[in-house]
């Protein structure tokens, strides 16, 4: 069984920093995508960024490509989300997601997630 565990949320001020860390347990989850999804409230869910586990090719969501970088450690079983330039509308709580392909997490349709981290940006 596939178990991912996020870290590394928290509060910070408009154009900060932060990164996000998931490890993930269960060897089947490296035949796959993973990646970070976000919901902030009143919203829906949606794509953030992938990375296919054994290319390491990436994919960003128009609205953070250039400000936030997705990559992987396979040694240390751990895939980071690094976010720079946050903007208030990047609030939200940040889960690790995985999927079979980077397009199916890209269109919502996953395989499992975290129990998300919160991510706050004040201006």
């Amino acid at each position: 069984q596939v178990r991912l565990v996020e870290s590394g949320g928290g509060l910070v001020q408009v154009g900060g920093s932060l990164r996000l860390s998931c490890v993930a347990s269960g060897r089947a989850y490296r035949e796959n995508a993973i990646g970070w999804t976000r919901q902030a409230p009143g919203k829906e869910r949606e794509f953030v960024a992938a990375i296919a586990w054994g290319r390491g090719k990436t994919y960003y969501a128009d609205s953070v490509r250039g400000r936030f970088t997705i990559d992987r450690d396979s040694d240390e079983d751990t895939v980071w989300l690094h976010m720079n330039g946050l903007r208030p509308e990047d609030t939200a709580v940040y889960y690790c997601t995985r999927a079979l392909t980077t397009t199916r997490l890209s269109q919502g349709d996953y395989t499992g997630w975290g129990q998300g981290t919160q991510v706050t940006v004040s201006s």
